[in-house]
């Protein structure tokens, strides 16, 4: 009888385990807004995640502004993900306004969403450094694997357009 407990006690964790890796990730508007990321009705995602201390999310901004423009008008939506901590005194601490600037200095044309830390985004889609490019599918899966840093002397945008062409 106890191994039968201790067998559905830990299918009973498997199962929970699989849910929440399941579980749709919300993140917020620099204006407090809920957006979430895994449910935007049959639209492929492209999330630029960066921070706003980190000198290459200056060019991720503008990789990001490129995919929204040529992806304009068709079932694509960017999004800029800042992992900036909102916790004061932490070491990468950035408040909603120094991320309203940070964005309004690189003329970012897509929605700000902050993640803290990236705890929602980072691990959930196997997001090793930052900045990287995470696309996800028409169901809100991931799609392949992140693309990850960005080399100044390359267009990223070319082989993250690839794969969304691939999903429309």
């Amino acid at each position: 009888m106890r191994t039968l407990r201790g067998f559905a006690a830990i299918a009973a964790i498997v199962v929970m385990t699989a849910f929440a890796a399941s579980a749709q990730t919300n993140l917020t508007t620099l204006d407090g807004a809920s957006v979430n990321i895994q449910s935007q009705n049959g639209k492929v995602v492209v999330l630029a995640i960066g921070a706003g201390w980190l000198p290459l999310s200056e060019q991720q901004a503008g990789f990001a502004n490129t995919l929204a423009k040529r992806y304009a008008g068709k079932n694509v939506v960017v999004y800029f993900v800042l992992t900036d901590s909102n916790r004061p005194g932490s070491k990468n601490y950035a408040s909603n306004d120094d991320l309203r600037k940070f964005a309004s200095d690189r003329k970012l044309s897509v929605t700000v969403l902050r993640d803290p830390d990236g705890a929602a985004t980072l691990k959930k889609f196997r997001v090793e450094q930052v900045p990287s490019f995470v696309i996800l599918n028409r169901s809100g899966a991931l799609a392949g694997e992140p693309f990850g840093g960005i080399d100044p002397k390359y267009d990223i945008t070319i082989a993250i357009s690839k794969a969304i062409d691939g999903l429309l």
